[in-house]
């Protein structure tokens, strides 16, 4: 199967006449090997549903019905989600195991299956967003690779105690365990982005709590890093009424009130929702 290439890619284009968007975070990815690098790291096999997010104009597509059962394509762009079948017709005999679907993922409720590895080139200003909401509506998906902006995927394969550890990196940590797995050379996008990306791989365990614990333990985290130069007992002494009060409630959860959320596990600010508030 052949992929495709910066000429190609640059002739889909004009077919098009796609002038690609900033705000849909359309960069291109024309590189072969890179293309089936990612497809490798994300342990993409023969028995997997892969979803993709965002195809464009479909280089790691291809990549994936190399490897796949089959694929899922869910890309906002109704021209690039109309020709994408096109393009994999033209590369591949394997192009009827393609599925797309023109829609936003940040409102995907439901796919025609349950897929089981993820591999997405997120726009750089929504890529936490789309995650998130992806592993929580997803619990099919067992493992993946992200590409994104190298601060975001600092910030979500970040430990604690770290400057980049934040709300990404907790909330990413209830559904999984995610590490960085690369930098991706700008030259190997069309057009040239204006920022360095990196790959983030996760795999899936199993959430800590019930749907509603999760939501309890989200407020907690949004409240702790909202001021994260703040001291626990002060940062969430908004949701428990006082400093006093939320003192009271991290003692009883065997947690130094004095600390900032920076120091916390994702299992730590669990262990705070479930005496509730």
């Amino acid at each position: 199967m052949s992929l495709l290439g910066a000429g190609e890619i640059r002739e889909l284009a004009a077919k098009l006449d796609l002038k690609p968007s900033k705000s849909l975070g359309q960069n291109f990815v024309h590189d072969a090997n890179v293309c089936r690098k990612i497809v490798r790291t994300a342990g993409v096999t023969s028995s997997d549903i892969a979803l993709e997010i965002g195809p464009g104009l479909g280089s790691l597509t291809l990549a994936m019905l190399e490897e796949a059962q089959s694929v899922i394509a869910v890309e906002i762009d109704a021209r690039l989600a109309n020709q994408l079948p096109i393009t994999a017709a033209s590369h591949t005999d394997r192009a009827h195991l393609l599925t797309v679907i023109n829609e936003d993922a940040l409102t995907l409720k439901t796919l025609p299956a349950d897929p089981t590895v993820l591999v997405a080139n997120l726009p750089y200003n929504v890529s936490v967003p789309v995650f998130l909401h992806l592993l929580e509506i997803l619990p099919s998906l067992r493992s993946g690779v992200i590409m994104v902006q190298a601060e975001v995927a600092d910030r979500l394969a970040a430990k604690p105690g770290t400057k980049e550890y934040g709300i990404p990196s907790v909330k990413a940590a209830w559904w999984a365990d995610l590490h960085g797995a690369g930098s991706i050379s700008r030259s190997i996008f069309w057009p040239v982005p204006g920022v360095d990306s990196k790959l983030v791989s996760f795999i899936r365990h199993q959430p800590l709590g019930e749907e509603a614990l999760r939501l309890k333990t989200f407020t907690l985290i949004d409240a702790a890093f909202a001021q994260r130069r703040k001291m626990l007992r002060s940062a969430l002494s908004s949701i428990y009424g006082s400093s006093g009060a939320a003192e009271k409630v991290l003692i009883q959860a065997g947690i130094d009130p004095t600390l900032r959320g920076e120091s916390l596990l994702v299992n730590d600010f669990y262990t705070i929702a479930r005496i509730g508030f």
